[in-house]
């Protein structure tokens, strides 16, 4: 066991794709709860990281979390009650990629703020 594998918060190895966990549902049930105009887009499986939601505000803010299945983003927003598309066969919404480069523009990041 090296060292990286001993931080806090290190749950898998190099090269294993990460699962969702509970705390990721929870914080996009948290961040749909306090915007407006809510619509989820669902981004397939890579090698790298399973499928994750990108939900996108009316305002264009945004964030992306990691869920088991394109499956279980769709049954999250219907719970929720927002759309959810399949982000291959619609594209990210303009108000997205509007907002990211106002924040990028700003000095702020690219992505969303972290939280």
């Amino acid at each position: 066991m090296g060292l990286r594998d001993r931080l806090p918060g290190r749950r898998s190895r190099p090269g294993t794709i990460r699962s969702a966990e509970s705390g990721d549902l929870a914080h996009l049930r948290e961040w749909a709860s306090t915007r407006a105009g809510v619509e989820g887009f669902v981004e397939p499986q890579t090698h790298t990281t399973t499928t994750t939601l990108v939900l996108v505000a009316g305002s264009g803010e945004w964030t992306r979390r990691r869920v088991d299945s394109g499956k279980a983003a769709f049954s999250f927003g219907q719970r929720l009650g927002i759309p959810v598309y399949d982000v291959a066969a619609v594209g990210y919404p303009s108000r997205m990629r509007e907002w990211t480069a106002k924040r990028k523009a700003a000095g702020e990041g690219e992505g969303p703020p972290a939280g």
